[in-house]
């Protein structure tokens, strides 16, 4: 089973209208083209009472390109560059990071 999902997961990433690709620089190495999967999506947050709206910008990045992505390291994307934020997440099949991105 676990070669349907990997199967999946390069059919995704290699479309086209879905993946894109990337410039990933880990800080303080060296750049690595990789394939991404960008999400921008709102993101509504309470804080006490308020509830705040904001902007996110989070990319899928497969295991196999990045394996260890680490806050502070850098994205190129799009002609835009971001740093990872927070610590990345994988998904459960240990494939795909979810990293959270902020402008550079």
């Amino acid at each position: 089973m676990p070669q349907a999902f990997e199967s999946a997961l390069e059919a995704l990433f290699a479309d086209l209208n879905i993946g894109r690709d990337a410039v990933y620089i880990a800080e303080g190495g060296t750049a690595v083209l990789a394939r991404v999967v960008a999400r921008r999506a709102d993101a509504i947050s309470d804080f006490g009472d308020a509830r705040l709206w904001s902007e996110t910008t989070r990319i899928d990045l497969r295991v196999a390109e990045v394996p260890i992505p680490r806050p502070g390291d850098r994205i190129e994307l799009d002609g835009e560059a971001f740093l990872v934020q927070g610590e990345p997440l994988r998904d459960r099949e240990r494939l795909v990071w979810t990293l959270d991105l902020r402008p550079a």
